[in-house]
Parts: structure tokens; C-alpha cells; sequence
């Protein structure tokens, strides 16, 4: 994890430069995780049953991703009023919509979780286990604010990958969930912004899509795609997103890293890819060697050299 100098006395926020988080989100292909997230979500039929009813994506699907993106941006690297502020406002419109069931909640959290972490991992991001235990534990934090209860929510992989061997029978391909898939693949744009889709939105839904466990291709009754062929793709399409210069990239969703760089220092700045040089201090030769359920994702699969 980064360390170095920081603006002294300048609020961290929830997580802070030290946490695996602050490092790993970041990254461009946490885009690729939250498509993978929607995907996965809905094939829990009360849950996708709420965002049909109540959230108005497919006449704003945009404005949605990018308002989650910067939801996720603000508890990242926001200040900690901030981020307070943002969940308090999250949970206000949960119980305004009747959408504050715990179960479900929960289930959102733990897709999201997984994606991003099988994503970061599969696409070559050097996370070791207990790397990958600490970031599914300090996601706690985001569960609260979205009005979970800490305590009951998954702290490791291990953890995690029980819960979705757990909730595997209640998934289903259903109606909801396949209106969710197309619209994903071909959401509805200005005429102008159609060749955009073309040309990268529908690639990055494909792929997203791709990266979902075998059980979920089930569900949504397509074949799963070879899995090395994806990881190659993600690898792939990753590296060139990561050729983008951070200070570009960052300004998606507008601002949050840059103004915490600004807030905290230049050694604030998050690079994933220094995971690997501590990740010996964090791994105890001890530590269970955590496999992935039949329903969630597969993060210790894919472990991939460090580029460079």
C-alpha cells in the first residue's frame, strides 16, 4: 500500500491513502466491474424487481452509472463529512423507495464487491490473499453507509464466497433480468452517440458481461465464453486503458482523486500496482488459501505477472 508524506493535519476521509482501497479503485477497470456488478445483480428477482420499479434507469442510464460512480468516488477519496453526507442521502432515498431490505442491500454490496475485486485481479492487478481479505474487510465501511449493519456483512473472500454459495438458489435468469442484459448491451442514445455505442460501450458490456461466473451464463442461458480467451481480452483492453495518463482518467467521475491528492499530497497518489511490493508483509505463511464459490466470482484465479 502507498505511504509517504501527507498534508498534515488534512482529513483522510474513511479509508485514507494507507488502505487497499484508496489503491485499487483508482484503477480503469473498475468501469469494466461495475457493468459486471448490473449484470450479477440482476439475477436476484426481488432485487432487479426494485430497480425496474424505482430507479428509472432506462430512461437515465448514464446519469445512474455515473452518479454510483461518484457515489463510490466520494466515499473513496472524499472527506469524511463527505462521505457521511453521501450516505446519509443513499439511505434516505432507500427508504423513500421501500428499497431498504437488508437481504437485498446485502446482495448488492457483495455483487459489487465481487466484481471489482475479480475484475482488478483478473485483469493482472498483483493482489495477493490477504491483500484481497483486506479490501472485501474495509468494504465494510461503504455496507454501512449504505445502511448495512457491519457485523453481518462479508469480511474476507472466504466469507464472501460462502455467501454466494448461500444465496446460489435464489438467483434467477428472469424477465427482469434479461430486459436488464439487453438493455445493457444496446442502451438507448442520441443518434449522435450511436456510434460510440458501437464502437465501446457495446465492447465493454461484452466484456463485462463475459467475466461473470459460469452459473451466472446459465442463468442468462449463453454459453460461458473460454475463459482464457476473456482474460486475455481484459488484459488487453486494461492495459490500453491504462495508457491514459491518471490525471486524464481521474477526471471520471469529476475530480475526486485530484482533489484528494490536492488535500492530502503528492505521496497520496493511489498506484495499484504498488500492492505487490508489500504484499509479503501483509500475507502470514499461515493464511488459508481462500477458492472462490460456485456463484460469485473467481478473484484468486486469476493472478497475472505485474506489468513492467
Amino acid at each position: 500500500m502507498a505511504t509517504g508524506r501527507t498534508t498534515r493535519d488534512a482529513d483522510p476521509g474513511l479509508f485514507g491513502p494507507g488502505s487497499v482501497t484508496w489503491q485499487l479503485h483508482a484503477d480503469p477497470v473498475m468501469w469494466i466491474g461495475g457493468v459486471r456488478a448490473l449484470y450479477l445483480q440482476a439475477l436476484h428477482p426481488v432485487a432487479v424487481r426494485g430497480v425496474m420499479i424505482n430507479s428509472g434507469f432506462q430512461e437515465d442510464a448514464w446519469g445512474r452509472l455515473m452518479r454510483t460512480a461518484s457515489f463510490v468516488g466520494t466515499l473513496t477519496y472524499g472527506t469524511t463529512d463527505a462521505a457521511e453526507a453521501a450516505g446519509a442521502r443513499v439511505r434516505k432515498i432507500h427508504r423513500l423507495l421501500g428499497v431498504d431490505d437488508p437481504e437485498l442491500l446485502l446482495w448488492v454490496h457483495c455483487a459489487a464487491v465481487d466484481s471489482y475485486l475479480h475484475v482488478l485481479r483478473r485483469s493482472g492487478v498483483p493482489l495477493t490473499d490477504a491483500l484481497a481479505d483486506r479490501y472485501v474487510d474495509e468494504q465494510r465501511v461503504s455496507a454501512r453507509l449504505v445502511g448495512l449493519d457491519p457485523a453481518g456483512v462479508p469480511d474476507s473472500t472466504a466469507a464472501l464466497a460462502r455467501y454466494f454459495t448461500d444465496i446460489g438458489p435464489r438467483l434467477a435468469g428472469g424477465a427482469d433480468a434479461l430486459t436488464v442484459f439487453d438493455f445493457l448491451r444496446e442502451p438507448p442514445v442520441p443518434p449522435v452517440l450511436r456510434p460510440a455505442r458501437e464502437l465501446v460501450w457495446r465492447r465493454v458490456a461484452t466484456l463485462a458481461y463475459d467475466t461473470l461466473p459460469d452459473h451466472a451464463h446459465r442463468l442468462y442461458g449463453r454459453p460461458a465464453p473460454p475463459a482464457a480467451t476473456v482474460t486475455r481480452r481484459l488484459s488487453a483492453t486494461t492495459g490500453l486503458l491504462r495508457r491514459i495518463p491518471g490525471r486524464l482518467r481521474w477526471r471520471v467521475p469529476p475530480g475526486h482523486i485530484p482533489r484528494a491528492m490536492d488535500r492530502l499530497g503528492p505521496d497520496s497518489r493511489p498506484a495499484p500496482f504498488s500492492l505487490s511490493v508489500r504484499a509479503a508483509i501483509l500475507d502470514a505463511p499461515e493464511r488459508e488459501r481462500h477458492h472462490h464459490g460456485a456463484h460469485g466470482g473467481d478473484s484468486t484465479t486469476w493472478r497475472t505477472p505485474t506489468p513492467g
